[in-house]
């Protein structure tokens, strides 16, 4: 979606049946676009991701994901206030992690795991790809 924006609205520029305002002056602007919420709010925009659908036994990886997180920040002493503001996050995506929220982008996850010096374990996402090198030498036969 393009949207032109000037310094008191914004309206998308593909036909739509409603437009933005905005109040660059005064708090958010939240609005319904395409089942996504858009929250304007002088320069920034965010836009919430849609719920991601997983099968219970791979959103069960992504719990024990966030109970990990969770404890690694309580066993260093740290408050949630602390750990987002150092990884530039706001405190309720920071809940979201810690409740295994697979919809936080991956990056945001690599920088709770930053602040926490535990970079070291984002490294082994899919390291020892045993199957994918048994079907490389099955290729090579």
């Amino acid at each position: 979606m393009i949207i032109e924006e000037t310094q008191s609205f914004c309206q998308p520029k593909e036909k739509w049946n409603d437009f933005i305002i905005i109040n660059q002056h005064s708090n958010p602007t939240t609005s319904l676009i395409n089942d996504k919420i858009t929250i304007f709010g002088g320069n920034k925009r965010q836009m919430s991701s849609k719920k991601v659908n997983l099968l219970p036994k791979y959103q069960q990886i992504f719990d024990e994901i966030g109970e990990n997180i969770k404890l690694a920040r309580k066993r260093r002493k740290l408050t949630t206030e602390q750990v987002s503001e150092r990884a530039g996050v706001h405190r309720s995506t920071l809940n979201r992690i810690e409740k295994g929220d697979p919809s936080v982008a991956i990056g945001i996850y690599f920088n709770v795991l930053k602040v926490l010096s535990l970079e070291g374990d984002f490294k082994n996402i899919a390291k020892d790809d045993v199957f994918g090198r048994k079907l490389q030498d099955l290729d090579l036969l």
